[in-house]
């Protein structure tokens, strides 16, 4: 399999200081009563914010201990970097791509649509983005002046880099429900390298699953026992889908399995956080399916009416706690983007980036029981490692058209089932779409069992 390049675009180490003596110029900032912050513009990206730390004026140098602060980042797929250097226009021209920065004092929100922070001033760096297609590329590090005044003005501090991040792209050739078939992106090239079946397994503890290989059934069944996949739940509940994931030659290689019924809370018709609904993704090994990892999900309350998700791998030992790796919320009517982005971000987190990942610094993915497993092997999680798209609940038809997308990292496919536990993760977060529907909705026939269409 060959990955498509991407580009990373990082701006980080950020942070803010004033003048040790004299006149206190129009744009220096008083720390004690006004916190700072910037907004962060690449293009027609989507606008970025970041909370902008106050450090002493007689600081020289960066403190080492920020070093690995990230604010803002974008991703840039091979389209983007075509766009912004003008490669995909047929009039091309020679201006580069700039990332504009512009810093505020005062707290950030807005009153009547107009920003509530008072404008320092505004930043420029020109970006080559043509080169970081091959090599990491540093465009800017250090201190810079905010505002017009040429003596006594705020200086501003960052690091604008960016480097190569290629990714495979995979994308569903239709809704996981309908069991298409998943093919590989790479430009205009689609190959084929997955099929998915969906099914439904039955609660019958004498019948075999339909949804598990035969050969693996019976070790994959035992972690569905362990996990609650068997128990009976009283009320309105949505239970029993898997979806299985298999290669060309037809040979399993990855199962999401919903192994916790998502079930109505009492007196309403919600799936709620306090009792989640719950996904096991199984990878082969050993003769037998083993968990990898772990993905519950619930309909959040309020006026976003978002679908709550949390993802946590499953540890090889069973006196480990499980590690969550993303945890966060997504539309239910618009959808979004599940994103696992290891790069402690902290304040800065962008948009749809998951809570964890801010928490968490970049190689210690957050333990859900907090005894120190973030040092454990599952460290090797580091940076990117996956984003895919979720459609919502507002998509008709649901065609090609609505039919994820997922991109993993390079260094986190070693083999067929690394990429196939990915897509597994990713058809079990859009089937939950589903699942945490409101239960006054009726679901489309694809997601009811055959028994229940005859009523």
């Amino acid at each position: 399999m060959d990955p498509c390049p991407f580009v990373r675009l990082s701006v980080g180490n950020l942070a803010i200081k004033t003048p040790v003596a004299g006149k206190p110029a129009r744009s220096a900032v008083h720390p004690s009563s006004s916190p700072c912050f910037c907004t962060i513009k690449l293009n027609n990206f989507p606008l970025q914010n970041a909370v902008v730390p106050y450090i002493p004026p007689e600081t020289t140098q960066f403190p080492d201990g920020n070093s690995q602060t990230l604010a803002a980042s974008f991703h840039l797929s091979k389209p983007d970097l075509d766009r912004l250097t003008g490669k995909s226009s047929l009039f091309s021209t020679s201006k580069r791509p700039q990332l504009k920065i512009s810093v505020y004092s005062g707290r950030r929100g807005a009153t009547c649509g107009l920003s509530s922070g008072r404008l320092l001033g505004k930043i420029s760096v020109p970006l080559d983005l043509a080169a970081a297609e091959s090599r990491a590329v540093v465009f800017h590090t250090g201190w810079i002046n905010v505002g017009k005044e040429t003596k006594g003005v705020a200086q501003f501090h960052l690091n604008v880099k960016a480097e190569p991040e290629p990714r495979f792209v995979f994308e569903f050739d239709g809704e996981p429900e309908c069991s298409p078939q998943v093919f590989q992106i790479r430009g205009t090239i689609r190959q084929p390298v997955f099929t998915c079946k969906f099914s439904f397994r039955t609660g019958d503890r004498n019948q075999r699953s339909r949804s598990l290989p035969p050969e693996h059934s019976s070790g994959a069944r035992g972690w569905l026992t362990s996990f609650g996949s068997e128990r009976e739940r009283p009320g309105k509940e949505r239970k029993g889908w898997s979806i299985t994931i298999h290669d060309l030659s037809g040979s399993p290689v990855a199962v999401a399995s919903m192994v916790t019924p998502f079930v109505a809370s009492p007196g309403s018709d919600r799936v709620s956080r306090s009792n989640p609904g719950c996904w096991l993704i199984l990878r082969p090994g050993d003769g037998t399916w083993k968990p990898w990892g772990r993905l519950e999900a619930w309909r959040e309350r309020g006026a976003g009416d978002g679908l709550g998700y949390r993802f946590e791998l499953i540890p090889d030992s069973a006196a480990a706690a499980g590690i969550v790796l993303a945890e966060s919320t997504l539309s239910c009517s618009k959808g979004g983007k599940f994103v696992i982005d290891l790069n402690g971000n902290g304040n800065g987190t962008p948009t749809g980036t998951p809570r964890s990942a801010a928490a968490s610094p970049g190689c210690s993915p957050r333990s859900s029981g907090d005894y120190g497993y973030g040092l454990w092997p599952y460290c090797m999680y580091r940076g990117f490692v996956m984003s895919a798209s979720v459609e919502g609940e507002g998509r008709s038809g649901r065609g090609k058209t609505a039919a994820p997308q997922v991109e993993v990292s390079v260094q986190h496919v070693s083999c067929t089932e690394d990429a196939a536990a990915f897509v597994a993760l990713s058809a079990a977060l859009d089937l939950s779409i589903d699942a945490c529907r409101l239960f006054s909705h009726k679901l489309r026939k694809e997601l009811c069992p055959p028994q229940d269409l005859l009523f």
